[in-house]
């Protein structure tokens, strides 16, 4: 009997997703390029899980019916194009291969370029939810060729984790990069909610001096509000955590933060687009600033910070205001990302869904928070939104919240807790909302230094030059 799909790379996340499909009644073929791992992964299947063990790259593609569906999930980068080259041989016009790992998205368009040639239809997918969702729902967003998805789209929203309203958080993201380029973002609003989460925490810890277990309720019950999300979620849970000596376990965890790649892919794309990406940049440099740990014990010793910082009296209010903070400051990620997602859209000419990405997010996936149903609602109401802070839902909701978030980075620079995170947001937000920024003199420097020119607010059909260091006169280009 054929199987249904292949999957090679028998890692926590191919191995999970394996079972996964397993579970929904599919035969899987699997390989993993050292045999010992595939025989062990064959001990522990369960009986009624339907699995073929291959050993070569012939047998697992003879094994697959056809057209065949095989599904990469090895590391990103080179090995990506080696297990594509070792299989390709066995491959035939028609058969569809999909790279389930965090690959970058060039990376991508140029595979699905190069496979298209050969007949081969290409997906990158971006798979969320890490071990546990691989395992019993995740969020997926595939790309690449259209062709491909009729072929594999049963079994992937089969697979893929179900919101409150039974919908599949699996739908088609658009052609080439696009199931990646999704991914990246999703990975980089990931890394703002975290930071946004973190300096949260500093603040009604350090700032605000409350007991453990005070802060670990507030972020219990900040979940049962508009902050409900997986990521508050746990947050409480970790905070509950203690070692043998008493003392929380997050507080022995050393305070250097890791990272794969895949925010700073965010921030960079952002710069080459000219998208102002400015809180996940900022979660990025701040995982970068953490991990300069040695360095940081030094400065610690010897830079001064706020003379006279303590504590407000009466904690309450405050703790009412940090909410607030986060959660304008989580909506401007949000509203940043699908920003960026926008400008992607436009440079390389991808038929973004931005509502249905909200929908692929609300379940299974690291960032699933309940303002996600507002993001599809705010898509709907208007699919050409320029940005999420136009719809007249989130606008409200920042516009309340301003006076809280506004009042937490006082208390925080007054106090000298460092929140890249809260401040950059308000800073963005406090741009964007203004007519006129101090862009003018900016260019009146760039045209000094460097004749760079300018145009004019009451001529704006024009562009000018000043002759600066003579008779400041001013001349039409």
């Amino acid at each position: 009997m054929p199987s249904d799909i292949g999957v090679v790379g028998l890692g926590v996340m191919g191995r999970n997703i394996a079972l996964n499909i397993a579970d929904h009644a599919f035969r899987v073929a699997v390989y993993n390029h050292t045999a010992a791992r595939t025989r062990a992964f064959m001990r522990d299947v369960e009986p009624q899980h339907s699995f073929c063990d291959c050993y070569s790259y012939a047998d697992l593609c003879a094994e697959l019916a056809h057209p065949r569906i095989v599904l990469m999930m090895v590391t990103a980068g080179p090995v990506v194009d080696e297990v594509i080259g070792a299989l390709l041989p066995h491959l035939e016009p028609g058969d569809v291969l999909i790279d389930g790992g965090n690959s970058f998205y060039q990376d991508t368009e140029r595979r699905y370029a190069e496979l298209k040639e050969k007949g081969i239809r290409f997906l990158g997918m971006g798979v969320s939810g890490g071990e546990e969702g691989a395992r019993h729902g995740p969020s997926l967003m595939p790309g690449g060729d259209p062709e491909a998805w009729p072929l594999v789209r049963r079994i992937f929203q089969s697979i893929a984790a179900r919101a409150e309203d039974g919908e599949p958080c699996c739908r088609w993201v658009g052609e080439g990069g696009a199931g990646h380029y999704v991914k990246m973002v999703h990975n980089g609003i990931e890394y703002g909610d975290m930071q946004l989460i973190a300096e949260a925490w500093q603040l009604l810890d350090q700032g605000l001096g409350l007991p453990e277990a005070r802060v670990a309720d507030t972020f219990d019950e900040w979940n049962r509000g508009v902050l409900s999300s997986y990521l508050i979620e746990i947050t409480a849970r970790i905070l509950r955590v203690r070692d043998p000596d008493g003392a929380l376990r997050v507080r022995h965890i050393l305070d250097a933060a890791g990272q794969k790649g895949t925010g700073r892919w965010t921030a960079i794309d952002a710069l080459q687009l000219g998208v102002p990406l400015t809180l996940i940049a900022e979660a990025v440099y701040a995982r970068a600033l953490s991990a300069r740990h040695a360095e940081r014990q030094r400065a610690a010793a010897r830079l001064a910070g706020p003379e006279g910082g303590a504590p407000p009296g009466d904690p309450e209010p405050w703790i009412g205001d940090i909410h607030d903070a986060l959660y304008a400051a989580k909506i401007i990620s949000y509203a940043q990302g699908f920003m960026q997602m926008r400008e992607a859209a436009r440079e390389y000419g991808w038929n973004l869904a931005f509502g249905d990405i909200a929908l692929l997010w609300r379940a299974g996936c690291i960032i699933r928070s309940r303002f996600l149903e507002d993001i599809k609602a705010a898509y709907a109401r208007a699919p050409e939104l320029e940005n999420l802070l136009l719809d007249p839902f989130f606008g409200d909701a920042v516009a309340q919240a301003q006076g809280g978030w506004r009042r937490s980075v006082g208390l925080a620079t007054g106090l000298g807790v460092p929140v890249p995170a809260l401040s950059s947001a308000l800073a963005f937000y406090d741009g964007y909302r203004s007519a006129v920024l101090p862009a003018s003199l900016l260019q009146a420097q760039r045209d000094y230094f460097g004749a760079h020119t300018y145009r004019r607010t009451d001529r704006p059909e024009g562009v000018f030059h000043t002759h600066w260091t003579g008779d400041a006169r001013e001349e039409a280009q």
